[in-house]
């Protein structure tokens, strides 16, 4: 004999009030975080939502309140162990603003555009775009419907997007300094995406850095931020009649595959014969099999910076751009040969700040 399963209609925010014995503005007033209410009606309240196994209706709440408090995520690159980190922090930071975070997957080579459509069915609050971009009409369509865009570890000229990055042309300009400083002589640079603005900016840096002391020779080989696109540069760059002694990879995921290349199929010792410096300053960059010399980039600062200008630009309903840098360290590790000054030690730390020096 089948047994049939009746399924139980939710419970009502009406049916607590009666239960309780209070007004239903009050239960309302009583699952809205800030809302005031006297802990007497709070304590009431609560005890007879668990009696009946109630649960506020976020969805219903988002109707009346025109706010679903969502925030979608947009990332292409879960593969780099910096995002994963980020999205960890961001959990954090929008759960302290009674927020939630709605991952979507994005492109890297490409807009975000062909994802807009369903995270907007979400009636999200806010966007943030990581190692994505966005289009024009995007950008646009944002700004008509009062939802904020904020790029993270991107930079835009748009003026209804904002952006948070560190100062990645700054760090590509001291990485050129701190090998130069070593004693190299010839140098390489592994790329990411070529149209990435945080790629466009390392670069930049690393080849003013290099100028600054007669050096315009560098062998370029791109790794679009790929494992394997970096293992096949490499392979390129070691196999050059004159390999460069030092070589700047634009992030720490591809640092690694360049340093197993290095090691495991030329043979050679890192940093006796080879110099490799990163970026990023995140997972295998700080084990010590691998021990990368890199720049940082602060999450922690990061993060509470786009969080910022979300929870500003949603309360107010004014979109504006705002454009925010977080400043870096050089991180010293084993990697690379280390020059004979500007080295520090801060917080258990080694970083290169040769200002610092006499």
């Amino acid at each position: 004999m089948d047994i049939g399963i009746t399924k139980k209609s939710p419970v009502t925010s009406s049916q607590v009030a009666e239960h309780a014995g209070v007004s239903q503005s009050a239960v309302s007033r009583t699952f809205t975080p800030g809302a005031s209410i006297s802990s007497k009606t709070r304590a009431k309240v609560l005890a007879a939502a668990k009696e009946l196994g109630y649960r506020p209706n976020a969805i219903a709440r988002s109707l009346i309140t025109n706010r679903s408090r969502i925030i979608a995520v947009v990332m292409a690159y879960l593969e780099n162990l910096f995002y994963p980190d980020v999205l960890e922090e961001l959990g954090r930071r929008l759960a302290a603003e009674n927020y939630h975070l709605l991952l979507f997957t994005g492109f890297m080579d490409r807009d975000s555009d062909p994802v807009f459509d369903q995270l907007m069915q979400y009636r999200v609050d806010g966007i943030i775009l990581a190692s994505t971009s966005l289009s024009s009409e995007l950008s646009e369509e944002c700004t008509v419907a009062g939802i904020p865009v904020v790029l993270f570890n991107r930079t835009t000229e748009r003026d209804t997007a904002s952006s948070v990055t560190t100062r990645n042309r700054e760090g590509g300009r001291r990485i050129a300094e701190f090998l130069i400083a070593g004693g190299h002589k010839s140098f390489g640079y592994i790329s990411g995406l070529e149209n990435s603005s945080t790629n466009r900016d390392r670069f930049a840096g690393f080849r003013e850095g290099l100028s600054a002391h007669g050096v315009t020779d560098i062998e370029i080989r791109t790794g679009n931020y790929s494992r394997t696109d970096a293992e096949a540069a490499a392979r390129e760059l070691l196999s050059l009649p004159q390999r460069p002694e030092a070589i700047f990879v634009a992030n720490d995921h591809m640092a690694v595959a360049v340093m197993d290349v290095a090691r495991y199929e030329f043979g050679l010792s890192i940093p006796d014969d080879l110099s490799i410096v990163g970026y990023d300053d995140v997972g295998p960059a700080r084990w010590p099999s691998y021990g990368i010399t890199s720049v940082t980039q602060p999450i922690e600062g990061m993060v509470e910076a786009t969080v910022d200008i979300l929870m500003d630009q949603i309360a107010s309903g004014e979109i504006e751009a705002h454009h925010k840098v977080i400043a870096g360290e050089m991180v010293v590790r084993t990697s690379a040969r280390l020059p004979k000054s500007g080295i520090v030690t801060v917080d258990d730390r080694r970083l290169y700040r040769p200002e610092s020096t006499s």
